[in-house]
């Protein structure tokens, strides 16, 4: 296998997954990363890995990193909630996740720190990623598949991987009709630490929950705790790494979701700030316990996303060049599947190219196999996500009012509160 080689743009969560299962498959694989340093640009904050991406990660990563990835991940001995609230916290659903006590059991989500999974993917594969390397298109070619660079250099490699992200300029280029669909919600998200003056931000009745609490004008505050099993610094230096951890201290996720109409869009781009500031103005009308993550929310790490979501391709041609992750899928962040949906993608990737070359098959053979299976789950997921997406947003205002007040009132009746304090 050392004779085929692989070139993938982009050295996000699904390239960096794949290029360890080639490597130790015998490909000769190389990453080109756009960003000039490995956290120059924050790419996320927290994430659910379900059982899906665990089964991705346990396939592609060497395994100490894989038993590193585990050791930091969130606890799994107790019970997990997803719970739908009103702006006050008053609940409207939940959702029950079963807890696993040996945290053995890998089909039990767990949640982890998306730049630190980044970084352990980024260990020993110093020699082949390389960074300030902006994809700009690609060309294929009988033999092969050729990716120019914004530097004007360029390399051939047997077969070419764009996992460049939602920006991809190689699906602009080869798949032009699916530029992604702005849809009516943006973001903002934030990161706040979860101890302040030695007490955690976050009750213990809420300390296993993500919870998305529904406001008005159709807003939205989502937010869940990242606490580590073990310290990052100390696994990192448990499994021998060279990598530095980027995060060590456990902390709040939280994200506002609004309407497009509502957003800080026409003022340009802001400063993080002036987008701090904002969040803290239309959160006025949220439970105080929302309120202070924004208020003591870490300046640097606040930022503003368009929600997008994939258009699937009419007609997407098999060649020696196809595509992973957020530059082919990107979804809304509503039902947590684009992470773990990227990381399957790596996964069936790179198990169809090591089976077509041990069976001495075309590698356009495999690629169509891939693309084809990977189409059915992945833009079921988009769609999926699209759904909730406008479930948690409505305009509808009948509708509202029974989320909004009806329900939580009824529940409070046969419930106790949620404690906050």
């Amino acid at each position: 296998m050392h004779k085929i080689s692989v070139a993938i743009a982009g050295a996000g969560l699904s390239g960096l997954c794949l290029a360890h299962a080639l490597i130790r498959a015998g490909f000769a694989v190389q990453v080109y990363e756009r960003d000039s340093a490995p956290h120059i640009r924050r790419q996320g904050y927290r994430i659910t890995v379900d059982e899906y991406g665990i089964a991705a990660l346990q396939r592609c990563l060497p395994p100490h990193l894989f038993k590193l990835f585990l050791a930091t991940t969130s606890p799994t001995d107790e019970t997990g909630y997803f719970r739908v609230t009103n702006q006050k916290l008053g609940e409207i659903f939940r959702l029950t996740f079963r807890s696993d006590p040996s945290g053995i059991d890998l089909r039990t989500p767990r949640q982890v720190d998306r730049q630190t999974l980044r970084t352990i993917m980024l260990e020993g594969l110093q020699d082949s990623v390389h960074f300030g390397k902006e994809a700009v298109r690609a060309e294929s070619a009988s033999d092969g598949a050729t990716l120019h660079f914004s530097d004007g250099s360029y390399v051939h490699a047997s077969i070419i991987i764009g996992a460049d992200g939602v920006n991809s300029a190689l699906r602009k280029q080869l798949l032009p009709d699916c530029e992604p669909e702005v849809t009516d919600s943006w973001g903002i998200f934030g990161r706040t630490l979860l101890i302040h003056n030695g007490h955690s931000l976050v009750p213990n009745s809420l300390s296993t929950s993500g919870v998305f609490a529904m406001g008005p004008s159709s807003r939205g505050f989502f937010f869940t705790t990242m606490k580590f099993r073990e310290a990052p610094q100390s696994a990192f230096a448990r499994f021998k790494v060279d990598q530095i951890p980027p995060v060590t201290e456990d902390y709040v996720m939280w994200g506002i979701v609004l309407p497009k109409e509502q957003s800080p869009e026409h003022q340009g781009n802001l400063s993080k700030e002036m987008l701090l500031r904002f969040a803290k103005e239309i959160t006025r009308d949220f439970h105080p316990m929302l309120q202070r993550f924004v208020e003591r929310a870490d300046i640097d790490s606040t930022m503003a996303v368009k929600v997008r979501a994939a258009r699937k391709p009419s007609n997407w041609p098999v060649s020696r060049i196809t595509f992973m992750g957020d530059a082919v899928h990107v979804m809304p962040p509503t039902g947590a599947h684009g992470g773990n949906t990227a990381l399957r993608d790596a996964a069936l990737l790179a198990e169809k190219l090591e089976a077509a070359v041990t069976q001495g098959e075309d590698l356009e053979k495999a690629v169509g196999s891939y693309q084809e299976e990977m189409s059915i789950y992945a833009f079921r997921e988009v769609e999926a996500s699209k759904k909730m997406l406008k479930r948690f947003s409505s305009k509808n205002p009948l509708m509202n009012w029974v989320m909004l007040r009806a329900i939580p009132w009824m529940r409070s009746i046969t419930n106790k509160p949620i404690p906050t304090e």
